[in-house]
């Protein structure tokens, strides 16, 4: 096991918590179907009922979409990339914040969607959590507000897939992250530019001291001296997190809840 059994079954916790959230938010947001006549045929309009104009298009196939999807997490994954050699710091904490600001937004508004002005409430309280969020660094906030995030993110995606190209695109994930981690290292070099340069990260962020650190500073204490010890991390990235996401809620969509807690 590379963490301690306490400090992996916190993070088993978290990813738990956030499904558990994540699934109640969707289910809030399961659609609606009405018909509508337009030039003397009937058409079948499905809502989501989501704000700031995040509304899926109609009609669309769910292969194209896949296809999309999988261009864009391409598209994403380059410029970040790029923007890393170029050490566009500042830049990519912004771009961190809207993205946060928006998911936290879309979580919130779910259960208020019925009362006046709910997407307006919802931005105002995700603004200053994005704030301590980014800008002002604390383990308990991050954790906190990332179970947040990920449900907002999910529910975008989820009207724009089925069951099998959901499956399709976990597949594809998986791909990825053999590559990305074991081959090319890439997603480690990602994850500590994050960390150390934007001052951001995307997923749970738990330290902790190991028994051999913690008895190094236990003596140091005693001694009445200063020392560095080593701080060890644990960290669930955050596509770990919304992809089994995305899943659960597609699969609540084609079936019922009891499946969805199933995923």
């Amino acid at each position: 096991m590379k963490h301690t059994l306490k400090i992996t079954l916190i993070l088993i916790g978290m990813f738990l918590l956030t499904q558990i959230i994540g699934i109640t938010i969707i289910y809030l947001y399961s659609p609606t179907t009405t018909s509508i006549v337009v030039e003397n045929q009937t058409l079948n309009v499905t809502s989501y009922n989501l704000p700031y104009g995040l509304e899926p298009p109609q009609n669309t196939e769910p292969r194209s979409n896949l296809i999309s999807i999988i261009i864009a997490l391409f598209i994403s994954i380059t410029l970040l990339i790029v923007l890393m050699r170029i050490k566009a710091e500042v830049f990519l904490r912004f771009w961190f914040f809207i993205v946060v600001i928006i998911a936290i937004s879309v979580t919130l508004y779910a259960p208020i969607k019925q009362f006046q002005y709910a997407s307006l409430i919802a931005l105002i309280i995700a603004i200053p959590l994005a704030v301590l969020k980014v800008f002002k660094r604390n383990i308990i906030t991050h954790n906190l507000t990332e179970v947040l995030v990920y449900p907002g993110i999910a529910i975008i995606f989820i009207p724009l897939l089925n069951v099998f190209y959901t499956v399709i695109l976990l597949i594809f994930i998986s791909i990825y992250d053999i590559y990305a981690v074991w081959h090319s290292g890439i997603m480690q070099k990602m994850a500590k530019y994050q960390i150390n340069k934007v001052k951001v990260f995307s997923g749970f962020f738990v330290p902790y001291l190991g028994k051999k650190e913690k008895e190094m500073l236990k003596s140091a204490k005693s001694k009445k001296i200063s020392k560095k010890v080593r701080v060890s991390v644990a960290i669930l990235g955050g596509g770990d997190i919304v992809f089994p996401l995305i899943l659960a809620g597609v699969v609540l969509n084609a079936f019922n809840l009891f499946s969805a807690i199933l995923i």
